[in-house]
């Protein structure tokens, strides 16, 4: 019987890498820090010797599955999809699989996969709650390795996130030098109690830069949205034309916002960004090829990805030290559809 080629072990990683097979484990496995110098080394001979660990051995020898689970609200949209490609990606150079969940309509899902957490059928989670109250969080003090992504504030557990206030307050700011006064904004309304994280911080934020630029804070000029996605941000700008209301930006805080609200406003004969400027939040890869370009923020997601799951695997190494909060830097990415 002819044999298929041989599988690359851990030795062979650490020879080509040159570092110890302790070494090689550390990083795939996650729990005991490593120079970023020597990662990329055994990273690099991982991907050459299409290096893939024995989760099965490794599941015997420490009790854990070599799984993780990762829960975001809606699969549906295309940040999502990037998140949860680059998550798969870290998680496998790490040695670990990635079970997908969606709790965006079922926040209930938070606590199966902690009862699955529970009975050793995943290792931890990574959770992007909308609402704090909604969450798992804040009925379970006995949680299992869990890291949040996203805007929800807490100190329970550990956490990484982009500055939305600053981010938002950015981009209004950046509407507000470009000559809009009667800035339109796309996916929250004050006062909402049941309103996402989200949704409250890019809020705050546009406020901070009205006040800083002394324009009037208008209500009228704000449309709340439950689906966060093309057709929401379709409806939203039909919801604001329809009101009567003057405005010349439109401030949208996801990009699908603001491609459905595009679409409106140029089926309604207005210019973008002849008549009104336009903004996203997320920079997902169509924002960069739509007629006109889309202004928008960005971030590595990549490294939102690295420093979630590497958190994780940490938390689940070591229980006891104190909650940690990593902070992903961010760009506004200025383009066509916010330039006269």
């Amino acid at each position: 019987m002819t044999r298929g080629p041989r599988r690359a072990t851990v030795k062979d990683v650490a020879a080509l890498a040159g570092v110890s097979p302790k070494t090689v484990s550390n990083v795939m496995n996650g729990t005991v820090f490593v120079r970023p110098d020597t990662r990329e080394k055994v990273l690099a001979a991982v991907e050459e010797l299409d290096f893939v660990p024995n989760l099965s051995a490794r599941s015997l020898r420490n009790g854990r599955t070599g799984v993780i689970a990762l829960a975001l609200p809606d699969l549906s949209t295309a940040f999502s999809a990037e998140m949860v490609h680059w998550v798969v990606q870290v998680a496998h150079a790490r040695g670990m699989a990635v079970q997908i969940e969606e709790t965006g309509a079922e926040p209930k899902r938070e606590h199966d996969l902690v009862s699955r957490a529970r009975e050793h059928l995943v290792d931890g989670l990574i959770l992007n709650p909308i609402r704090l109250q909604d969450s798992v969080l804040v009925h379970d003090d006995q949680l299992p390795p869990v890291v949040l992504i996203g805007e929800v504030e807490q100190h329970k557990v550990d956490r990484v996130l982009i500055d939305s206030r600053q981010a938002a307050c950015e981009v209004a700011a950046h509407l507000l030098d470009q000559g809009a006064r009667r800035i339109a904004v796309l996916g929250g309304a004050r006062g909402a109690d049941d309103a996402p994280a989200t949704s409250v911080q890019r809020l705050e934020g546009y406020l901070r830069a009205l006040d800083e630029h002394g324009v009037a804070y208008d209500p009228s000029l704000e449309v709340d949205i439950a689906d966060w996605s093309m057709v929401g941000g379709a409806a939203a700008a039909e919801e604001l034309l329809a009101r009567g209301v003057e405005f010349d930006a439109v401030m949208a805080f996801t990009d699908s916002i603001a491609f459905g609200a595009v679409h409106v406003l140029q089926e309604h004969g207005l210019d973008v960004p002849g008549d009104v400027l336009v903004s996203g939040f997320d920079d997902v890869e169509h924002a960069r090829f739509m007629n006109p370009t889309l202004t928008t923020v960005a971030l590595d997601r990549r490294a939102y990805a690295e420093a979630a799951v590497d958190l994780l695997l940490t938390r689940i190494g070591d229980r006891t030290s104190p909650p940690r909060a990593v902070a992903i830097p961010h760009e506004l990415v200025v383009r066509a559809s916010t330039m006269r």
